[in-house]
């Protein structure tokens, strides 16, 4: 598969993944509470947005980005295309005869959800590539994944070891240290110098 197509689905799906959470989550919230469906259908889009969201920026925040930094990122990344899955997604739901109303039990409501999330990831898809084409959407995520990603581990992407000519490394600073005391401290210095 084509790399940005790629990126573009696992983006989708990933936004999709949250979406679905925070619908069905606050469907079951407003069913337990006897909510009509207006009240209920603005709780789990709400609650959509935030699983989307959070989905997003706890690995960024994982990897080192600061959570205020992560969160901008995130909104600028997927907004657009959390809103299109969600415009999609109702619509379908509410295209489909008895969707809403058939209650969280009921196999025509599960199907109905499946069908929608399967339509919301069709017309999300291209939304994401043409995001990630201009780079912008997760093509941002992308490189903050890939720029922390040379800076947070053992080795650091050759970091480790920019103590060049041996300073920093505790042989280093020994041998510096001690070659006035030492016969062959010249060498020592010497031996350093060449690394």
């Amino acid at each position: 598969m084509n790399p940005r197509n790629q990126m573009a689905a696992n983006a989708t799906l990933h936004c999709l993944t949250g979406c679905a959470i925070g619908e069905i989550l606050g469907l079951m919230i407003g069913t337990a509470l006897g909510w009509s469906n207006a009240q209920t259908i603005p709780l789990a889009v709400g609650l959509a947005f935030l699983f989307g969201y959070a989905l997003s920026t706890l690995p960024l925040v994982q990897v080192g980005v600061g959570f205020g930094a992560a969160l901008r990122v995130v909104f600028a990344a997927d907004t657009l295309s959390i809103l299109v899955m969600e415009l999609v997604d109702n619509t379908v739901m509410a295209l489909i005869p008895g969707a809403m109303d058939a209650g969280l039990v009921n196999p025509v409501f599960w199907l109905s959800m499946m069908l929608a999330l399967g339509a919301a990831f069709v017309v999300a898809f291209p939304v994401n590539r043409h995001l990630i084409d201009r780079g912008k959407g997760h093509a941002l995520t992308h490189r903050f994944h890939e720029g922390h990603g040379d800076h947070g581990g053992p080795g650091h992407g050759g970091h480790g070891v920019t103590d060049h000519g041996g300073h920093g490394r505790p042989d280093a600073h020994e041998g510096h240290g001690s070659h006035p005391a030492q016969g062959d401290g010249r060498a020592h210095g010497h031996h350093h110098d060449n690394h």
